[in-house]
């Protein structure tokens, strides 16, 4: 898609990523990497007895799948001319479903808003992260990037 073609996509869906599978070996590693061993995520057997039912994903990790495995898995727009994306912000995120080890999930963005500056396109999406299944999703993020061109 061609930078020029963003205005005619206010308010479409620009981007839907594949199904990813959460695992336990992910979810431990993310519990590693930060610092957070809560009982909820790395304990199965104590979390099997919360109204979970078992062990959930930090939405923290959920939440950073965007900058990774959820956008290069076709969750981001493709700008021809672009020379970097950069993650500028987010404006409003909100943690609507725990997210069980062994789901699978996906991102579904919806283009808000297009600024132009010097050198780069400004995008604002809502990124709507959808567990298969369930009605409700994981996670909603207004994201902020810019695309330098």
């Amino acid at each position: 898609m061609h930078p020029s073609d963003l205005q005619a996509q206010l308010g479409q869906q620009i981007a839907l990523s594949e199904w990813i599978t959460i695992t336990q070996k992910r979810v431990n590693a993310f519990a590693d990497a930060t610092g957070d061993h809560q009982f909820i995520h790395v304990d199965p057997e104590r979390a099997a007895q919360t109204p979970f039912g078992g062990p959930i994903a930090h939405g923290f990790l959920t939440l950073s799948l965007l900058a990774g495995e959820l956008g290069n898995a076709g969750g981001r727009p493709e700008l021809s001319g672009a020379r970097m994306v950069v993650n500028y912000g987010l404006n409003r995120v909100r943690f609507v479903t725990p997210v069980r080890v062994g789901s699978r999930i996906r991102n579904r963005a919806v283009l808000q808003a297009v600024d132009q500056g010097a050198g780069y396109v400004q995008l604002t999406v809502l990124n709507t992260i959808e567990i298969e299944g369930q009605d409700r999703p994981a996670v909603t993020a207004e994201t902020v990037m810019r695309v330098y061109l």
